[in-house]
């Protein structure tokens, strides 16, 4: 091999690590739709739960021994044809660390709500470090907004660290129906997670018919499952019905998987599923829980 194409060869394997490090995105955009709550309305409710690494941020010192990170986060709803329906920019300040050398720097999450009609939509998120302009990251994702079916439907599943549980506090993002929801960012229950909680909505039940909630942790490409689940419900009147569980994820090894719900009517037909996708990590440290934004 001439001397000069294997320099370039070695340079490349060299680039490699770099490339893949460069690959992960810093900025992570967990997304739940929910139909709207008045039915006169054609569109829903986006939950936009945004969570930004803290291990690449730059830390400026703030004092001695005190350094502290800074980003603003430009969220967009964009059209098809380009222009924004929605847009909001949210500065992060995440806690002031006495040591930048920490292997630990955890994330700092933050979850918004918003409105939007029925249509198709990029959904994008913009992260800039405060403290070096190059820091940037920019993620898209497809979002339809589609609730105008008769026929049984799912919500988005939302993975939570926590059962759901009754709130008496004021409305406010985290609250849905009443309960109050703590997501895990990317769907990830990392160490010291063993039970695995979920809230889904279920649309255009009758009142008071009966159905039966079927949900399974299944790796992906495989038939068996992890551990699967099942409760007894019935339609709620005049407003969704909600649904919660939790399956246990003591005997789960580390990978990725698929949480499957399935609604079935008396006569055992399934009448509408829905997917999620779960991450298993019992080495990884679970990233803090959200807080509102400023």
């Amino acid at each position: 091999m001439p001397s000069g194409l294997r320099l370039l060869l070695t340079i490349c394997l060299l680039c490699l690590p770099f490339a893949a490090v460069r690959a992960q995105h810093q900025l992570q955009l967990d997304v739940a739709r929910f139909r709207s709550t008045d039915v006169a309305v054609k569109g829903g409710t986006v939950e936009i739960y945004a969570t930004v690494s803290g291990k690449h941020l730059t830390y400026q010192r703030r004092g001695p021994k005190l350094f502290q990170a800074g980003a603003t986060v430009t969220l967009e709803a964009v059209r098809p044809d380009g222009s924004a329906i929605y847009q909001e920019t949210i500065t992060l300040r995440p806690p002031v660390l006495r040591d930048t050398t920490a292997a630990i720097k955890n994330p700092i999450s933050f979850q918004k709500r918003i409105t939007l009609p029925e249509g198709r939509y990029i959904l994008r998120g913009h992260l800039r470090d405060q403290y070096r302009a190059a820091n940037t990251d920019i993620v898209e994702r497809p979002l339809v907004m589609e609730f105008s079916s008769t026929k049984p439907g799912l919500s988005d599943v939302v993975l939570l660290s926590k059962p759901a549980s009754r709130s008496t506090v004021e409305a406010n993002n985290f609250i849905r129906n009443g309960l109050s929801l703590t997501r895990t960012p990317g769907g990830l229950y990392a160490r010291g997670m063993d039970k695995l909680y979920f809230y889904a909505e279920l649309y255009n039940a009758s009142a008071g018919q009966p159905l039966v909630l079927r949900y399974r942790l299944r790796a992906a490409k495989t038939t068996k499952d992890a551990v699967a689940s099942q409760g007894a419900t019935q339609g709620a009147e005049g407003r969704p019905t909600v649904l919660t569980g939790e399956l246990d994820l003591t005997k789960v090894p580390a990978g990725e998987y698929l949480l499957t719900l399935e609604i079935r009517n008396a006569k055992n037909q399934v009448l509408t599923t829905q997917t999620t996708t779960v991450r298993r990590n019992p080495a990884d440290y679970a990233p803090a829980g959200a807080v509102m934004p400023r």
